[in-house]
């Protein structure tokens, strides 16, 4: 059982597609947990946001682009337990967006074929969603 003082954190993300089929994968910058790891953009749940919302929030404040919640497809969900935290992590598809994707938050950003994201080393939150996506896209 787990332990129940385990703090729970809420996250949500998107896998952006782009028309060449790669997926937008961002380096977590120095100084923040897991510093170096490669991740899908998102982020954590705010009190009364719902998922989608924090994605459409996430992508404006750490990508510059706008995402209508139409275009994006629920996905999957990551389940993990870390040493100190759960982590609990929708994940949606998108492949529709306004603007042109920057790094705001002076993250490395690389667009990557579904079959190289195994190159990239990721939380291990996300590393069991690399076969679905490379099966899927």
């Amino acid at each position: 059982m787990t332990d129940p003082d385990l703090k729970f954190v809420l996250v949500a993300a998107a896998a952006l597609v782009d028309g060449d089929g790669r997926v937008l994968i961002a380096q977590r910058p120095a100084g923040k947990p897991m510093a170096g790891l490669w991740e899908f953009p998102g982020g954590k749940v705010e009190p009364g946001e719902r998922p989608e919302e924090t994605v459409i929030r996430e992508l404006a404040e750490e990508l510059g682009i706008d995402v209508s919640e139409a275009c994006l497809a629920p996905l999957t969900f990551a389940s993990h337990l870390y040493e100190d935290f759960y982590l609990l992590m929708p994940v949606f598809v998108c492949r529709r967006w306004q603007g042109t994707v920057s790094p705001l938050e002076g993250q490395a950003l690389k667009w990557v074929f579904p079959a190289r994201l195994t190159d990239y080393p990721m939380p291990p939150a996300d590393e069991p969603l690399i076969p679905l996506l490379r099966d899927l896209l």
